[in-house]
């Protein structure tokens, strides 16, 4: 807003410069053509009525100078047969006044742009040189060096500006004063050098004059007051703390806004401008509705730079440069990638472009849904009796498909266990997927690549060849966690609110993005880049599947696990998907009713004919946004994401 407020007042300054110079022009024809004094002053008048058909951006107060241009020209119609030698006095009263307005108001406004745009490049610099600071071999001094640096230079822009807005200000009452007063001394100057003048402009034309002088007087006490307000303002704005102007100054303890459901400010974009080399560039930023938009400079308004609609941000370690965030489509293609400027601004940005990936915004008191999803993120580690209470009217439990062999998923105990029981307090958590022994064995010898066009390797052909279902979703592991018990879907839901709640309270937003391959064997993890698998369970070891009731697109598992000295244990593990998790439920359910069904060869007839199948013969999912999801129906299509 302030720069383009600027550009308005420098595009008046420019007319008012063009016009000063034709008004100028014809003054000094005034003064230099003796002989051609009536010429020049009919040429005069018709300028001074040119002042109304200017299209000035700032129009204020013009009135009064318009009908006072109006009068003067009519004067000098009236005077232009009485002009004679006036050298001394048309020098002394009109054109040495505007001569002065010229070169000192209207110079000294150019000079202070200039000086502010100079200011400003050595901001951009100084900006530029902080931006590139590293990271991981972190110098104390130089930090410090180049902080004062940016803080100096932040200073001395904004002397400048506020030199140079003072002056825009100033020019608007000193334009008036300056159109008007030439013409009263020109004016005065006629009716003293000629005896005819006072025969012919009687009273009427003095008490024009004297309230001509009493308006310019008025206008040049209203100037004086704004000068004295704007001076007051300067040295209050002056006497801050230098830590206003220096960035991430309250590093160590900052005040972070995490209810934020609309977001602005400067960032650094990263640009590709070639296979290997990237740019920085510093543009302004913000947020409206579900859209990040971006206005760079000069730009009267801003264009849409990403939907934020159910997209995911998280950090991520650029270049060695602090404060990165990269913001990933609902598809699970890579975003953007932004610098935030501080600790603060980059962990508000975060949380304001997750809120309105949740569509807070489009409820009627998107501040408070913020707020209260934010409480319940903090409240969520307060230990409780049970995850119930929680869900003490919407409780129901999770059943994908209801299926005619019990056996297959355990039915919800009827009542409701103590979080205790299901999860010991304490309990670690794991935030990041670690490579089993044998899989990181087989990683270092090539390892095994689930191939999207259904081609593998010799080992894993016949393997997935049997497999009767083969889909694919684009899931994000948010943790696991041991627990004690799989007999009820509130295991997972208790899982999934403490991990949730680990990540909110300790700042983490990193987040590992795997395709989950579900087949009638198996649940794989495989590594999107590499192919490589990251991790497998089997279909049979996986008791207890639920998608979360209020956040579809979470998705959490628990895995019988066999230890070392042939005791088992249990595991539960949260994912964020980015298709709804009743899907990926629906897909584990049909892998388990493949397995019970394949013991009958009557009970599988019966399902291949109740389930559509693919021309190789495997299970078919029905699924309208497969193909925006990233989910692979077919043995032979590749995954989008």
């Amino acid at each position: 807003k302030t720069r383009s407020l600027l550009s308005v007042f420098e595009e008046d300054a420019g007319t008012l410069t063009e016009y000063t110079n034709q008004l100028l022009q014809a003054m000094q024809r005034v003064y230099g053509a003796q002989n051609e004094m009536c010429l020049a002053t009919q040429q005069l008048s018709k300028q001074l009525l040119a002042y109304e058909k200017q299209h000035f951006a700032l129009g204020k107060g013009d009135e009064e100078v318009i009908s006072t241009l109006n009068y003067f020209s009519k004067v000098v119609d009236e005077l232009n047969i009485l002009h004679s030698e006036l050298a001394k006095q048309l020098a002394d009263t009109m054109v040495l006044p505007i001569i002065q307005f010229r070169e000192k108001d209207l110079t000294e406004v150019s000079t202070l742009k200039d000086l502010f745009g100079l200011a400003s490049n050595e901001h951009d610099v100084s900006m530029a040189k902080y931006s590139r600071l590293p990271k991981r071999k972190e110098n104390e001094k130089l930090k410090a060096e180049v902080a004062k640096e940016v803080a100096n230079a932040r200073r001395k822009q904004h002397l400048s500006s506020l030199q140079y807005y003072c002056a825009l200000n100033a020019l608007q009452y000193r334009k008036r004063v300056a159109m008007m007063e030439p013409m009263l001394g020109y004016t005065r100057g006629q009716i003293n050098f000629f005896k005819k003048g006072a025969e012919m402009f009687s009273k009427r034309m003095d008490s024009f004059l004297s309230s001509v002088s009493d308006m310019v007087q008025s206008i040049q006490g209203e100037l004086d007051a704004e000068a004295e307000k704007m001076r007051v303002s300067q040295q209050d704005l002056i006497a801050v703390n230098e830590s206003v102007y220096t960035p991430d100054s309250d590093v160590t303890s900052p005040a972070i806004n995490r209810n934020l459901i609309q977001k602005a400010g400067y960032l650094n974009l990263r640009n590709k401008t070639g296979l290997v080399t990237t740019t920085w560039e510093r543009l302004y930023f913000f947020t409206q509705g579900g859209n990040l938009m971006c206005q760079p400079r000069g730009a009267v308004a801003g264009g849409l730079i990403q939907d934020l609609d159910n997209c995911s941000v998280m950090a991520v370690d650029c270049e060695d440069r602090r404060y990165c965030f990269q913001i990933t489509t609902p598809t699970g293609k890579a975003g953007i990638t932004l610098q935030a400027e501080s600790k603060k601004e980059y962990e508000e940005w975060i949380c304001a472009i997750n809120n309105i990936s949740r569509q807070i915004y489009l409820t009627d008191n998107p501040e408070a849904a913020a707020i209260k999803l934010n409480q319940t993120a903090l409240q969520a580690v307060t230990p409780i009796t049970s995850f119930g209470k929680k869900h003490e009217v919407h409780h129901t439990s999770q059943n994908v498909k209801n299926m005619e062999n019990d056996k297959i998923i355990p039915n919800e105990s009827a009542g409701i266990q103590d979080s205790t029981q299901l999860i010991a307090p304490g309990t670690p958590i794991q935030f990041d997927i670690v490579l089993p022994a044998t899989e990181f064995l087989d990683q270092n010898r090539g390892g095994r690549r689930a191939n999207p066009f259904g081609e593998s390797e010799d080992s894993g052909k016949d393997e997935e060849e049997d497999s009767l279902l083969q889909q694919m979703f684009v899931v994000r592991f948010l943790g696991s966690m041991a627990v004690q018990s799989d007999d009820t879907s509130e295991v997972i839901y208790e899982a999934m609110r403490q991990v949730l709640a680990a990540r909110a309270i300790h700042n983490i937003f990193r987040m590992t993005e795997s395709h989950l391959m579900v087949t009638s064997k198996n649940l794989r993890l495989i590594d999107p880049q590499t192919q490589v698998t990251r991790t497998s369970f089997e279909l049979a070891t996986v008791t207890q599947f639920a998608a979360h009731q209020d956040n579809r697109r979470l998705i959490g598992f628990v895995v019988h696990l066999s230890e070392t000295l042939g005791e088992e244990s249990m595991s539960a593990y949260v994912f964020e998907s980015n298709t709804e998790g009743e899907k990926i439920c629906y897909a584990i359910s049909l892998g388990k009713e493949i397995i019970e069904a394949q013991k009958d060869p009557e009970a599988l007839a019966q399902l291949m004919k109740s389930v559509p199948l693919t021309n190789d013969g495997k299970f078919m999912l029905l699924n309208d946004q497969s193909e925006e999801d990233g989910t692979i129906h077919e043995e032979g299509e590749e995954s989008e994401a």
